[in-house]
């Protein structure tokens, strides 16, 4: 089983794509995971990476297609799951020709749906631990001590990317690049559309339902 599973920021790929890598047996795939270890190895991928972001720059589609090729030829697992992957129509472009050379197959692209409103609540309302990234939420999973993170004692904050003026240029950049990317997997009959509100457990059943 190989999915790929995007959305809007604040629509909870995080939250699912743990579910559904633990139920389906499948490896988690997040481009910055992958960035990140290969800084911190300092690997051939990793080092140009870091000479870009050192700059400010985004990292290539070549680069992160590049790290995602080792992390399938190296795993152990037999499925996969790209969370937040592809995020634009290019990316999508080139992870299908990377598919066609490894002899794989995306199963499905799910997309979860969400309404701006609840987006921009979730967003505002998250806070997260500068030590470990535990995620918390103003109103529906506040920390027992305010501004205290339950998991290690480190203080927990808004990011500045969290913050509303920021938000609202996030979702329309996420909209601006996402039209296409979900025209591509329409036409390539992989695309399914998932209601991302409610109950996160609620949410995972139709992921579930509509993969199988």
């Amino acid at each position: 089983m190989n999915l790929a599973l995007f959305g809007p920021p604040g629509a909870g790929k995080g939250t699912q794509s743990q579910t559904l890598c633990t139920h389906f047996d499948i490896q988690h795939i997040s481009t910055g995971d992958l960035l990140r270890k290969a800084v911190k190895e300092q690997t051939d991928l990793g080092k140009k990476a870091q000479a870009i972001m050192k700059t400010g720059a985004l990292v290539s589609d070549e680069i992160v297609i590049g790290l995602i090729e080792e992390e399938i030829l190296n795993s152990d697992k037999e499925g996969f799951l790209f969370d937040g992957f592809p995020r634009t129509l290019a990316q999508a472009q080139t992870l299908h020709k990377l598919f066609i050379d490894q002899d794989m197959n995306l199963n499905k692209a799910v997309f979860l749906d969400v309404n701006k409103a609840l987006l921009f609540d979730r967003l505002t309302g998250r806070r997260v631990c500068t030590n470990c990234g535990a995620s918390y939420h103003i109103k529906s999973k506040p920390p027992k001590v305010e501004n205290v993170c339950d998991v290690c004692g480190g203080k927990v904050e808004q990011r500045n990317d969290d913050k509303p003026d920021v938000i609202e240029n996030r979702l329309k950049v996420y909209e601006q690049s996402t039209a296409p990317l979900k025209d591509f997997y329409s036409k390539n009959g992989k695309l399914v559309a998932i209601n991302g509100e409610g109950d996160p457990k609620a949410v995972f059943q139709r992921i579930c339902e509509a993969v199988k």
